[in-house]
């Protein structure tokens, strides 16, 4: 069974920078569409990130121009570069497989002054 890992969470100020990483148990990352999503307290979990097996890449409106998606296929990981945050981003941010419905447990993302 793949397992994946998130870290990186943190509190940040309003414009300031996190990266978030994902790590797979198995030689998964770069055969399968790995995403990210994220869960604010009282809300739906809803889409951050996307990148396929092509590389192919998408992401929600909210994230577009200021979230990055990559991977490092040797190193079984997957990050999420989060630039110019925002206290809307304040979530717990999870990190899927998707061809396995495979998830993390979260990384809290906590954007305040």
């Amino acid at each position: 069974q793949v397992q994946v890992v998130e870290s990186g969470g943190g509190l940040v100020q309003p414009g300031g920078s996190l990266r978030l990483s994902c790590v797979a148990s198995a030689n998964i990352v770069g055969t399968a569409s790995m995403a990210w999503y994220r869960q604010a307290p009282g809300k739906q979990r809803e889409f951050v990130a996307r990148m396929n097996i092509f590389g192919t890449t998408n992401y929600a409106p909210s994230a577009k121009g200021r979230f990055t998606i990559s991977r490092n296929n040797i190193l079984n990981t997957v990050y999420l570069q989060m630039n110019s945050l925002k206290p809307e981003d304040t979530a717990v941010y999870y990190c899927c497989v998707e061809d396995r419905s495979v998830w993390g447990q979260g990384t809290q993302v906590t954007v305040s002054s």
